[in-house]
């Protein structure tokens, strides 16, 4: 591995540190409009260029897809990277937003990691070699029953206007469970499932940018990830992470 975990945290952090030099300064933020419900700052752009830099630097082979910038032209092996997801929290001065960064080659995610600089939090994970959170081991729950689970959701697709949108679904879940968060960042709801903070997250119409480093440390931590059919893989328009106990538990109400 031309990168390694310790080297990928170093860029990540720093990258964390330009985005918490607007975070601190929020008055001064420029945002704009991508649509009438995505929003896009001066921070996303800075965010993103510096990684896209960075890790040219260490990887010039690898090709590159953020968010804002787009894809290079070399895909086979990438970087994928969300430089803010959550930008709507960040840019209310919420907690609740991450950096996402995600190795993936030949089609397979490799190594991922996602970072809360307002939480410092930093979670990462390498393929086969599992899961951790500001370097100690994470793992799922143990939780077996969905009435008392505690989970998670989004709703990009209401942003999109969609018309097959999480409401019907979370009314359903909500009501089996005993306890429902709605946090904003994907990424990190990911991160928290591999962490055991909640037992389930799903949502729908997202990108692969926004979940690709969560999914790998979800799995790492010994999760599943799944369509809302069950088929297995990562799947950003319909993605369903669990601790594995509740997985057959939960689908019938996806």
């Amino acid at each position: 591995m031309p990168i390694t975990l310790e080297t990928l945290e170093k860029i990540v952090r720093a990258a964390g540190g330009v985005a918490m030099t607007y975070f601190n300064d929020l008055d001064q933020l420029a945002i704009n409009k991508k649509s009438a419900r995505d929003l896009v700052t001066d921070a996303d752009v800075a965010v993103e260029n510096y990684l896209k830099q960075a890790l040219h630097e260490h990887c010039p082979e690898y090709g590159f897809w953020g968010e804002e910038s787009g894809k290079t032209a070399n895909q086979a092996s990438r970087w994928i990277v969300d430089p803010i997801d959550g930008t709507h929290s960040f840019s209310k001065g919420q907690y609740f937003w991450g950096i996402s960064v995600a190795l993936e080659i030949g089609g397979e995610l490799i190594m991922g990691a996602v970072y809360g600089p307002a939480l410092d939090d930093y979670y990462c994970a390498e393929k086969g070699k599992g899961a951790f959170k500001n370097g100690k081991p994470i793992r799922v729950s143990a939780e077996t029953s969905l009435a008392a689970s505690m989970v998670s959701t989004g709703f990009a697709c209401l942003r999109q206007y969609l018309e097959d949108n999480n409401l019907a679904r979370f009314g359903r879940i909500a009501q089996a469970t005993t306890g429902q968060r709605r946090l904003g960042s994907a990424a990190l709801d990911l991160c928290t499932v591999a962490d055991g903070q909640v037992d389930a997250f799903w949502e729908q119409e997202l990108n692969l940018y926004d979940v690709a480093a969560g999914a790998l440390i979800a799995m790492e931590a010994g999760g599943t990830l799944t369509d809302f059919k069950g088929n297995p893989g990562v799947f950003p328009k319909q993605i369903l992470a669990t601790n594995g106990k509740i997985l057959e538990q939960i689908l019938p109400l996806m």
